[in-house]
């Protein structure tokens, strides 16, 4: 399908606050084939779509979740993390089953459309039933199996692992990829870790891991090994391949340095941090010393909405007030870490998180017209520190139109609602 898409404002993300205010995009099959200022150039379009009132950017890129979890929202609220997860979550994640992963993650799909999220980094398990779920809905996705070392399936695991990505990353070219997922350091013992990253060497593929998530996590790494989960990861060889680390909370310079000097990608929670209390992860100085942090919103359980844009504005205002400087973390800043950050630290950057002609056609329209966005002395800034949910117009994925004048059209909303419903409440009887 070649379509166009004129008279929009454009925030193509390829340099700071570069701003087209007036211009249009050619789509031309799953690709962006053109994008320009000023008056669009006349052409035989199978469609054509009207930006007035609209501007274009980058979807946004959820670089850590857990999609299936939005059926235990509201379940386990204003709780510390290991009780939260020991006393609440494990012992419910036991009971759920394939199918109640996919309508979960059906469920967290449209709510990140609704919210403009076009890609998402997701761990949990029953991933081939995650991964039809993104199949279907038309949203990239790259996900990877959560491996827990210290369970009794812990090899099993490892295999499903091979066989996923043996089955979605046969062509360069999928929406839907795999990765592999060591859960933490603290369910990963060293000898299975290191199985895990020799695995991520044959097969050619990059791990996704939470990382020096709590204080107590750093300080039993620090007892059981001398080393902080950080540097215990380095010494197992970890970072000898492509590593995304959610949190990384509990950072010392040592720690920062070895992520800058590994090219480690790091995803940030600030919604899901600041619930359960593991702290303000120090991401100006992560930024400061080269490292690529991106933003996620974690799982619905701990957050409790996969909303980036929120997860923006939260970011923004927790790294001024925790260093006492407004100036310290600007919301071009913001945004760049919800588009083109994400899309590098999911390795994705030669694909997406920017608009320009080559790149995959993921991009959002958002309305601007609303009240909450005039004056408009700065369209960036109202972006992030007033836009909502809702101003979400459009989204398209990969050339394909998946939402517009919100009204998901890729599959059908209604049923994926009702089915959640009934699903969380078949969970809570078993």
């Amino acid at each position: 399908m070649s379509f166009l898409i004129k008279n929009i404002g454009i925030i193509p993300m390829t340099a700071d606050n570069f701003i087209i205010e007036k211009g249009y995009l050619e789509i031309a099959g799953d690709e962006i084939k053109q994008v320009a200022a000023g008056q669009a150039p006349a052409g035989d379009y199978e469609r054509i779509i009207d930006g007035t009132n609209l501007v274009a950017l980058p979807g946004f890129v959820n670089a850590h979740t857990h999609a299936a979890m939005t059926l235990l929202r509201g379940y386990a609220d204003d709780m510390p993390l290991m009780d939260w997860l020991e006393k609440k979550i494990w012992p419910l994640e036991a009971k759920l089953t394939a199918e109640d992963v996919y309508w979960g993650t059906m469920l967290a799909i449209v709510e990140m459309i609704r919210s403009g999220t076009t890609c998402f980094a997701d761990m949990y398990f029953f991933m081939d039933r995650v991964a039809e779920a993104a199949e279907q809905t038309g949203i990239r996705a790259l996900l990877s199996r959560g491996l827990i070392g210290v369970g009794p399936d812990a090899d099993k695991a490892l295999a499903e692992s091979r066989e996923l990505v043996q089955h979605w990353n046969k062509s360069n070219h999928s929406r839907v990829r795999f990765n592999l997922g060591p859960h933490a350091p603290y369910t990963c013992p060293p000898e299975y870790l290191r199985q895990v990253a020799d695995l991520a060497g044959e097969l050619g593929v990059g791990m996704h891991i939470h990382l020096a998530e709590t204080a107590s996590e750093v300080a039993d790494s620090l007892r059981t090994y001398g080393l902080t989960p950080v540097a215990h990861m380095d010494s197992l060889g970890l970072f000898e391949h492509p590593v995304l680390a959610a949190h990384c909370v509990h950072l010392n310079d040592e720690d920062i340095e070895i992520l800058a000097r590994k090219r480690v990608g790091v995803a940030h929670n600030p919604e899901s941090n600041m619930k359960l209390a593991s702290g303000i992860a120090p991401v100006p100085r992560l930024l400061q010393a080269g490292v690529t942090v991106a933003l996620g919103t974690d799982g619905a359980s701990s957050n409790n909405d996969l909303d980036m844009r929120q997860e923006m504005h939260s970011c923004a205002l927790l790294h001024k007030v925790n260093s006492m400087d407004p100036t310290i973390l600007p919301a071009y800043q913001a945004l760049q870490m919800a588009t083109l950050n994400g899309a590098q630290a999911l390795g994705l950057a030669d694909d997406i998180g920017t608009l320009e002609a080559g790149k995959k056609a993921d991009l959002i329209l958002c309305k601007v017209d609303g009240p909450h966005f005039i004056p408009r002395y700065d369209i960036i800034a109202n972006l992030v520190y007033s836009g909502q949910a809702a101003d979400v117009d459009t989204v398209i994925i990969d050339g394909q139109i998946v939402m517009h004048n919100r009204v998901i059209r890729s599959f059908d909303e209604e049923e994926v609602l009702e089915r959640a419903k009934y699903t969380a409440a078949q969970l809570m009887t078993r």
